[in-house]
Parts: structure tokens; sequence; C-alpha cells
């Protein structure tokens, strides 16, 4: 027999063999199980789910490196260059997406979004895109936000022309508020009321509270003309001009008894050439011939008085602005 003895445990030693003990792997199984269960339950397919998953570990680890270069303060080459460097894996400006254009240029929207040296995503400043398009004419509003991995949505909320402006031999486009939004040729001008005037355009508010007090008025309209910049010009689609006074509610009480003569007693279209309510007391009525007619306000149209024979008094002075 050898020398060297074989060491036994005491359980050995007394002739009784002990099995090693092995874990339960019922719970092991059960959990595949249920993992196994829940994934095939999904609408995608395997091969999806683990593009899915690639993704997202992709875009958390870009999301990572950018919050990370952030709260680091790494130098500004260091932070674009690892930007370049998540655009070279995918993640850059490959495709825009423009909502809520009716009349403006598409183009133009797409050259004011890509204006600058980098299409990588990180790089994009939404507030420099959001701002150069505010600086174009027909744009009101404009939101703008990434669709990653590769997408530009750019929704846009465009100005509606109100009026059409000449002045200096140039018609241009305006709304409401008196934006310039576009030149017009005079061939192509659309059914839009037209301001006449150096600073016409940005009275357009004004304009269209004054024929707020007048709607019956304001489809015979033709133009308005702002003189001096303090009043307005009314020149109707039958030829006839009137001229209001300074202040704007004024202007509207004058416009609104102006409307009601003409509806008792039909002023437009009668042949008379201009009406001058400039001063509140009064209407002076230029007829053919150079003749002036005035009329205390509340008094009787010319036309009427000449029903009754009564021939009042004519002036050849005044009808001109001051």
């Amino acid at each position: 027999m050898s020398r060297a003895a074989t060491r036994r445990s005491p359980s050995q030693q007394r002739g009784r063999t002990v099995k090693p003990r092995r874990r339960p792997q019922k719970s092991r199984a059960k959990r595949a199980s249920i993992l196994d269960r829940t994934v095939a339950a999904l609408p995608v397919s395997e091969h999806t789910l683990h593009r899915i998953i690639a993704w997202a570990i992709f875009l958390g680890v870009a999301a990572l490196a950018i919050a990370g270069a952030t709260w680091l303060r790494l130098p500004q080459a260091a932070y674009v260059s690892a930007a370049e460097g998540l655009g070279k894996m995918g993640l850059r400006v490959d495709q825009i997406e423009v909502k809520g254009l009716h009349r403006m240029d598409r183009m133009s929207v797409y050259a004011m979004a890509l204006d600058q040296q980098s299409q990588a995503m990180p790089l994009v400043n939404l507030s420099e895109v959001r701002n150069r398009l505010l600086n174009y004419g027909w744009v009101e509003d404009a939101r703008v936000s990434r669709r990653l991995p590769d997408k530009l949505v750019i929704d846009i909320v465009e100005r509606k022309p109100a009026a059409i402006w000449q002045y200096d031999g140039q018609l241009m486009l305006v709304d409401a508020k008196g934006v310039l939004l576009q030149p017009v040729s005079p061939d192509k001008m659309p059914d839009l009321p037209l301001l006449i005037g150096d600073g016409a355009n940005a009275q357009a508010p004004d304009y269209q509270k004054l024929m707020e007090a007048a709607p019956a008025l304001k489809p015979r309209v033709k133009a308005a003309t702002w003189i001096g910049n303090r009043r307005w010009d009314l020149t109707f689609n039958t030829g006839e001009k009137l001229e209001l006074p300074e202040g704007l509610a004024v202007a509207q009480r004058m416009l609104a008894k102006f409307a009601a003569l003409d509806g008792m007693e039909g002023l437009l279209g009668k042949g008379y050439l201009y009406f001058d309510m400039r001063d509140p007391t009064r209407l002076v009525v230029r007829m053919p011939g150079d003749a002036i007619r005035t009329i205390p306000n509340g008094a009787k149209t010319p036309e009427a008085d000449n029903k009754t024979g009564d021939t009042g008094n004519a002036s050849q002075s005044g009808g001109a602005d001051a």
C-alpha cells in the first residue's frame, strides 16, 4: 500500500456516500418560458424586434454622448467632431417634411432649413431654423422638430392675403396686419381691397376696423388712399370718392352715416363726383359741372332738394384736401 492515504470525508469514513446537491432549475425554466411567450405575443417579428432594440441602444448611446459632452463642457471642436461622427453613423438630416403650405414656395422652406454648414442632426439648431422661417413674409408661425434618426419636421402657419398695397409704382400683397407678403403683377391682381399711399400697408388693421362700420359698402370700395398719414379717401367702383375725417372713431361714424344715406336715397351710381365728410357737421357734395353743395348733416341730399324744387346754394370753392 502506498504511503499516501486518500482523504475521506467523515461520512465516507462511516461507509455512506453523499450525493452533491443540485440547484433547482424550475424557476429559471419558468422565467425563460414567460419571456419566450411575451416575445411571441408581440405584433412584430423577431428580426424587427432585434432592429428596434439595436436602434434603441444606438440612440441611447448617442443621447448619452451628447449629454456627456454638454455636461463635461468639452471644447467646441471636440463636440462638433463627436456630432459629425454621429452624423456619419446615420444621425443626420436626410429628409424634410413640411406641413401647412398653401401659397408659399416649398423650395424656399427647404433652403432656409438647410442653410447651415453641417447636416448632422445634433448640430441642427431648431431655434435658428425657426427664426429664419419667421423672417419670411408668408410665415406667421413655425414649429421645427426632429424625428430621429434622419428627419426634420417643419409645420408652417401661413399668413392670409387681406389687401394689395400700391406705392411708388409697386404692388404688394399684405395681410390683415399690413405685413408684406410678395409682389403681384397688375394683370394678376386678386379680388382684394387696394390700399394706396405711403404707409397705407401699416394702416391695414385700422382700415379693416373702418370697414366694419359699414359692411354693406365694403364690396363697393375699389380703393382706399391713405392721405397725409392721417386719414382715408375711399373710391367706389361706381367712380365716386368719399373723403373721411381724421381719427378712426370719427371716420367710422361718418362712414356709417354715409352708408345709411346711400341705403335710403342711393347716393352711389347717380353721377356725383365726390362726397366730402371731413367736417363731421356737414356733407359736401360735388356735382357735375363743378357745382358744390354743402348740406348740414341730417338734412336731405341734393337729389331730394331738387325733387322739392329747392335749388339751394352752390359754391365753386372747397373740395381740396388740406
